[in-house]
């Protein structure tokens, strides 16, 4: 069976699959991959990120292939899409439906910070309601970040804690917002599985299953392992979840908010000089992460003498670059960081430690 033939939509609608994971969890790369196999089917994609310059959207174009042109990435920069539904998501959709060759299947990257479920209770809007579904939430979890204690100060601590009591303390809005990605999840996906050993991945899972067993969903996600986002796009696109119609086993912590901000967390940009080594600057960005407590790096480096530019993603102290793709004749080489953390992350000392 092709991939074609078994992602064919069904009930008439337009299957959405909403791809949401924590900053730096690895949902552009899983993307990515997907459109690598998207053996001739439309795909279309909206991405949102937290923060004032797209990096993921770009990242999505300069793939190179043909499935995913310009035409096919709408970028919506505002921080949260749950929060500008009327505004920016609804609008976006709509715009897709209503090409000539309308996609397929539409893929939605959310920012790192969004909480997904006001995104699903979107679709019950009446512009869209009738035309497109839900197929599928997925969660992209980083198997070493999590293993590392970054949503829970002790993993093991908090199985155990789930198994006896039956209810966790919630400390963190890291924990808060990666706890309410996982519980609208209808597939989890572990990423990074190559970045820890078995003893730590199988600590990962039993934190998840822990999560999901505390917010009471009454469903259990489907676990899959994955390294590089690699995933075969049958099981991600093919879901056939409906998720707007199950709502009520999809918990969240805000649930008795009348909206949603990201007042916890904070954005800025850094513009920075060009850089002529890259293997220094990586490791200036593990110094600045560590001592000031930045949640996330990311952005393109112009590298003096290269052709290409420099992309750079930072998860915590984890630093990875590479040069992704040439510079266009017109592009003005510049390079830019988007800098993300916690409300009170010093703008100012970041900056001038990177600069």
């Amino acid at each position: 069976m092709t991939h074609r033939a078994a992602l064919r939509p069904s009930a008439g609608k337009t299957p959405a699959t909403v791809i949401t994971g924590f900053l730096g969890a690895g949902k552009t790369t899983l993307i990515r991959s997907l459109l690598e196999q998207a053996g001739g089917r439309r795909l279309a994609l909206i991405i949102n990120e937290f923060g004032d310059v797209g990096i993921d959207g770009e990242i999505l174009r300069a793939c190179g292939d043909p499935t995913c042109t310009e035409d096919d990435v709408i970028e919506l920069a505002n921080g949260c899409l749950c929060c500008t539904v009327a505004d920016d998501f609804v609008p976006a959709i709509e715009k897709l439906l209503a090409r000539p060759q309308p996609p397929e299947h539409i893929i939605i990257e959310t920012s790192g910070l969004a909480l997904p479920k006001p995104l699903v209770q979107a679709f019950h809007w009446p512009a869209i309601k009738t035309r497109v579904t839900v197929d599928g939430v997925v969660a992209v979890v980083d198997a070493a970040a999590a293993a590392e204690g970054r949503f829970a100060p002790d993993p093991a601590a908090l199985a155990a804690q789930a198994a006896e009591a039956g209810q966790l303390d919630h400390e963190t809005p890291v924990e808060e917002v990666f706890e309410d990605q996982l519980l609208c999840a209808d597939l989890i996906v572990v990423n990074k599985t190559n970045l820890v050993d078995a003893a730590a991945l199988a600590t990962v899972e039993d934190l998840i299953r822990a999560a999901m067993a505390e917010g009471g969903t009454g469903r259990e996600a489907k676990i899959l392992r994955a390294s590089n986002g690699k995933v075969d796009p049958v099981v991600l696109l093919g879901v056939g979840a409906g998720a707007e119609d199950d709502l009520a086993n999809r918990p969240s912590h805000h649930d008795e908010e009348e909206g949603h901000d990201h007042d916890d967390f904070t954005s800025f940009v850094v513009e920075l000089g060009p850089q002529p080594d890259p293997a220094a600057l990586a490791k200036t960005l593990e110094r600045v992460a560590a001592a000031h407590g930045v949640l996330r790096l990311k952005g393109f480096i112009d590298v003096p003498g290269k052709p290409m530019r420099l992309l750079v993603q930072g998860v915590g102290t984890r630093i990875q670059t590479h040069f992704d793709r040439f510079w266009k004749p017109d592009e003005p080489r510049r390079s830019r960081l988007v800098v993300i953390g916690e409300t009170g992350l010093d703008r100012d000392a970041v900056t001038a430690a990177l600069s």
